[in-house]
């Protein structure tokens, strides 16, 4: 039988915003971009970071002690992740995400409560962001970051060497068709989203050689027909629809497929017993704030809707800490 909660851990949970700032501020203010060259005493990081005297010190202690940075006598120096993710100058940088949790989700969650009780969203519609040119990059970028990781674990885990063709919807940058395709040369395709996001979509494309093999189709998922291909794909996607769209979603994309075509469907799943998926479940809490009609499911959720929309084989495979693919076969 699990143990109890200590009063202390309890405060601390409470006050889980107090580390999760501390980061998002450092991030904001370039602090792992700043000692990406090399360790700095804290009155030169802060003068560097234009911060006052008083709590710049403390600040850098903090960092310390959550393991975001390493101390050596008087000097800070990024830790291993932090150097390697947080670096804006880096390839490998992922800070895209967190600036927009910093900018969009931090305000939002604040609200909690009062989404709770009228069950309306307290964030900025995302239909808005293609409005502002600003934002919606931002958005895009952080797509980006968010689906690196478990574009890898994709590529390496599902049959590619059975499909040809393959077509990300809402696909943001087109960072997951990007790694599928340079991890499978023999696989072509593209993204399927807004029109507004094509510039992103191509100068991401073309930076990463693709072009001849990745193209851009505009539409809109929530209207439009999705584009045919052997395999289609839906990340971050049906978590911010309401159970109608699912299911209207995973429809199109049988309809979509050819015979023997695959739908993959990828996402922080909430576990079948709703008990462990931590991240999953603030996630579902997070659509309650973004979107009119959002919410996280389970793998098991996913797969009965498959079945309904059509699909005759479906399976869950994990991916990565955060992270569950779902995959329907036509």
């Amino acid at each position: 039988m699990a143990s109890s909660p200590s009063v202390d851990s309890l405060v601390q949970l409470g006050f889980g915003f107090w580390s999760a700032k501390t980061l998002l501020s450092a991030v904001e203010l370039g602090v792992f971009t700043e000692l990406a060259s090399g360790p700095l005493t804290a009155d030169d990081l802060a003068r560097r970071l234009r911060l006052q005297g008083r709590g710049a010190r403390d600040f850098f202690d903090a960092l310390v002690a959550l393991q975001l940075l390493e101390r050596s006598e008087d000097r800070y120096a990024n830790s291993t992740h932090t150097d390697r993710f947080l670096d804006r100058h880096k390839s490998s940088y992922i800070g895209d995400v967190l600036v927009m949790a910093n900018e969009r989700l931090y305000p939002g969650w604040g609200s909690l409560t009062q989404a709770l009780r009228s069950g309306a969203p307290q964030s900025q519609p995302f239909s808005e962001l293609g409005k502002d040119e600003t934002h919606l990059f931002l958005f895009l970028r952080a797509m980006t970051a968010f689906s690196l990781d478990v574009a890898g674990t994709i590529a390496e885990k599902f049959p590619w060497r059975d499909y040809r063709t393959v077509f990300d919807i809402g696909t943001a940058e087109g960072a997951l068709p990007a790694r599928l395709l340079r991890a499978h040369p023999h696989l072509s395709g593209g993204g399927f989203d807004l029109p507004a996001v094509r510039p992103a979509f191509e100068r991401y494309v073309e930076a990463q050689g693709l072009a001849s093999r990745l193209r851009f189709q505009a539409g809109d998922f929530t209207r439009d027909a999705l584009p045919g291909a052997d395999v289609l794909v839906l990340g971050h996607i049906l978590h911010a629809l309401a159970l109608p769209e699912k299911k209207m979603m995973l429809r199109k994309a049988w309809q979509a497929l050819p015979r023997g075509g695959a739908l993959i469907v990828y996402e922080p799943l909430i576990d079948d017993e709703r008990a462990d998926s931590v991240f999953g479940l603030l996630m579902s809490l997070n659509m309650l704030i973004e979107t009119e009609g959002g919410f996280g499911f389970t793998g098991a959720d996913c797969m009965a809707w498959m079945t309904a929309a059509g699909f005759t084989q479906s399976c869950v495979e994990p991916l990565t800490d955060t992270h569950t693919m779902v995959v329907g076969i036509k």
